[in-house]
């Protein structure tokens, strides 16, 4: 039976994070959890649950999956949100290989996200194949502020794992929008330091860019009410962002 580390990076989740260390259980021999100074319950929840704690100031998310995989007694590490839980069929996927021990390096997992409760089939949103169980001695997390990922060596092949990684990423449209504004605000200052200039209509134009390639080449008409909101945000977002960034550009 191989030993896993389930690792969380957290900040004010008191309303997902006990249904999210549920599904961890049986799966999980220690339960590590980062928390960026959480005003709420989530703290006490986690403790409550066994979870070794450590507060840190948020550096950036690929830093904070790194530091908090940094923190696992074992080898294999299994990266989960505070807002996602293990499907039934992930976890006895997971059970399964468990007992009958890791052999591969890295694993992927795909993702259902749902947007108000709602699970979204199209807009890029599924299957969102992540990596997610991985050996820390051969895969580690970039180290980007924002769209991290796993990193490791070319001649592995991530092998798949059957279930889904059930990602509540609201529970209202205003939830969402706070976290696109935020994402936004952390791209803007990663891409003014990526470019030299950003002129007065790239924010729109790369807005409706993202909006486009959100509705119609992803399929986000297909989600109707819920796939126009998500691709409107995608606009918000990208505009967002650059706006940001000229404006850090036009100051220096």
């Amino acid at each position: 039976m191989t030993p896993i580390s389930a690792v969380i990076i957290s900040r004010n989740e008191e309303l997902r994070i006990r249904q999210c260390l549920e599904s961890l259980q049986g799966i999980a021999d220690e339960i590590i959890v980062v928390d960026s100074f959480s005003t709420d319950k989530t703290v006490s929840i986690c403790n409550e649950a066994g979870c070794r704690v450590v507060q840190r100031k948020f550096p950036g998310y690929g830093a904070q999956r790194q530091y908090a995989t940094s923190l696992a007694n074992h080898r294999y590490v299994l990266s989960v949100d505070a807002d996602e839980v293990l499907s039934p069929a992930l976890r006895a996927s997971l059970i399964k290989l468990k007992e009958e021990g890791l052999t591969h390096r890295v694993y992927s997992f795909t993702r259902m996200n749902f947007y108000c409760e709602e699970p979204i089939r199209h807009c890029g949103w599924y299957p969102d194949v992540q990596i997610r169980l991985f050996d820390k001695r051969y895969a580690t997390w970039d180290l980007s502020d924002v769209f991290e990922k796993v990193i490791f060596p070319g001649t592995l092949r991530p092998e798949p794992v059957d279930g889904d990684i059930l990602h509540y990423r609201c529970s209202t449209a205003d939830e969402y929008h706070r976290k696109v504004v935020s994402h936004a605000m952390i791209g803007g200052r990663v891409l003014a330091t990526q470019r030299t200039s950003v002129g007065p209509l790239l924010p729109w134009l790369k807005g409706m860019k993202s909006f486009f390639e959100c509705y119609f080449l992803r399929g986000g008409f297909l989600d109707g009410a819920e796939g126009f909101a998500i691709s409107r945000e995608e606009y918000l977002s990208t505009y967002e962002a650059y706006k940001l960034a000229r404006k850090l550009l036009n100051k220096n």
